[in-house]
């Protein structure tokens, strides 16, 4: 089979199983095993071997079952660098993205010293680490699991960064430039509701805000009234359609707004503030 005859295979699968980028999935899929641009695949035609157009198949097949692309090869790009990720920790999205320009802006000439709180994969720590030079932190996760992810990514950051299982609750005697997070903020009853990709596959733990979505983002706020130096940046992105009920969160515990950035869709996504 040539790569037009598997594209299209594969395409028919995914159509049939209801994978709405089934065009595109197949593409990405191929052009992984076969180690060529995706584009190459679109202007050109490749005879296949068989253990490759074996090993395409049964890739297939596990996109099929809605198993998402990036669990699949076991990595996501973040602000163009490659993560390893797999089912202990969430996928990296491009919205969790918008948090690190204004980070990068107002921290540029400073060393800066960052918690981020509910660390997931480490694509926050490690766009802050990669691009503010002079910049340390410290990463917490109630998971261990997903520690074990981002140790892998930050590795070589080991003398900038520490890494440590428990709550944002458990931090205490420590003061910083900079709280970071990207908390699980879907609400309980609305998880069975997501694609299959998501509630099939990605760590309930990192998607479930409670009854109202707020859970740990209220944690998040309360516990950053403490630990944020004078002067210092609390940085949280939220879901879609929480602006208001976050906003009356932080004017409880004094902080007031600095700046908001919306998401590709208009919403306000995350939320800049300070004491």
């Amino acid at each position: 089979m040539n790569t037009a005859e598997l594209l299209d295979f594969g395409s028919k699968i995914l159509k049939h199983n209801k994978i709405v980028s089934y065009r595109l999935d197949s593409e990405v899929i191929l052009s992984n095993i076969l180690n060529i641009p995706r584009e190459s695949l679109l202007t050109k035609e490749y005879n296949v071997s068989e253990r490759k157009i074996t090993k395409f198949k049964a890739l297939i097949s596990r996109r099929s079952k809605s198993e998402p692309i990036a669990y699949i090869f076991k990595r996501k790009e973040f602000r163009s660098k490659d993560l390893f990720v797999d089912r202990k920790s969430l996928i990296p999205r491009p919205e969790t993205e918008l948090l690190i320009d204004p980070i990068t802006k107002i921290f540029q000439k400073k060393n800066l010293f960052f918690l981020d709180a509910g660390i997931g994969t480490g694509c926050i720590t490690f766009s802050i680490l990669n691009e503010l030079k002079h910049s340390r932190g410290i990463g917490i996760d109630v998971s261990n699991k997903t520690l074990i992810n981002a140790k892998i990514n930050l590795k070589k950051f080991n003398n900038r960064v520490k890494l440590l299982q428990r709550s944002i609750e458990d931090i205490r005697n420590i003061k910083f430039d900079l709280i970071v997070s990207n908390p699980p903020y879907v609400v309980k009853r609305e998880i069975n509701r997501l694609s299959g990709d998501i509630k099939k596959f990605e760590p309930r733990i990192a998607l479930d805000g409670g009854n109202d979505g707020l859970d740990v983002i209220k944690k998040v706020i309360y516990k950053s009234r403490y630990i944020l130096k004078s002067n210092g940046i609390l940085a949280l992105e939220i879901g879609t359609g929480q602006y208001l009920s976050v906003m009356n969160l932080l004017k409880e515990s004094n902080f007031r707004k600095k700046t908001l950035i919306k998401d590709y869709r208009n919403n306000v996504r995350c939320i800049f503030s300070t004491l």
